[in-house]
């Protein structure tokens, strides 16, 4: 009997441990909370953010003549993302659910870099390609640049001294540098999103993010 008075008298005792659990069980019912929020903003920005590509692309399409839609995959074009980084850059689609994705965690930067030198590679007008290159130069790669992109001093050094007289090569390792960062962080991570993930189902996940 003493000693059970004791127990219930004591700091620490049996209220402070069901105290404990019960901080920690709300604890974690918070971080689900915010888990489960952020996928649900997460998703809703990337179907907006296809939602509007589509609607772009159509609007294109009228004037043009032609026809670059981002049509909704099947499963089974999905999955070939999975094999390979260049099988999902390679997709329109693909590309523009792994640039939203890129720009939930912050970082798109790297694929507007990446496609910036992809463009830059098919000038052919020596006056373009160099105001071409020191526009990549003022976005991306000079300090504080507003999309600066994470690469070495030196490399930063070699671009500012090659744009003076630009070539096709002036952000080959720069950009090779930021394809290899992708292919082996950002796009590990997109393939176990929940909405690539989706993807490879049968149902849709929402109206709006089929295109037309």
């Amino acid at each position: 009997m003493q000693s059970a008075m004791l127990l219930a008298l004591r700091p620490g005792g049996r209220h402070s441990e069901r105290g404990g659990r019960r901080r920690g069980e709300l604890e974690e019912a918070e971080k689900g909370r915010m888990k489960r929020t952020i996928i649900k903003d997460w998703k809703k920005r990337l179907s907006y953010f296809l939602q509007n590509s589509s609607a772009s692309s159509n609007v294109k399409a009228s004037k043009g003549g032609k026809h670059h839609a981002y049509y909704r995959p099947s499963p089974e074009e999905a999955r070939l993302w999975a094999e390979a980084f260049d099988e999902l850059l390679a997709n329109k689609y693909g590309l523009a659910a792994f640039r939203a994705f890129l720009k939930s965690e912050f970082c798109e930067e790297n694929i507007e870099f990446w496609l910036a030198c992809e463009d830059f590679k098919k000038t052919k007008s020596p006056q373009k390609l160099t105001s071409k290159a020191k526009k990549i130069y003022n976005d991306f790669i000079e300090k504080e640049a507003p999309k600066e992109i994470n690469i070495d001093f030196q490399t930063k050094n070699t671009i500012a001294q090659n744009i003076q007289e630009a070539t096709h090569t002036c952000f080959s390792a720069a950009q090779k540098r930021v394809y290899s960062l992708m292919e082996n962080n950002s796009y590990p991570r997109f393939l176990e999103s929940e909405f690539y993930q989706e993807l490879c189902k049968k149902t849709p996940i929402t109206r709006a993010a089929q295109g037309t």
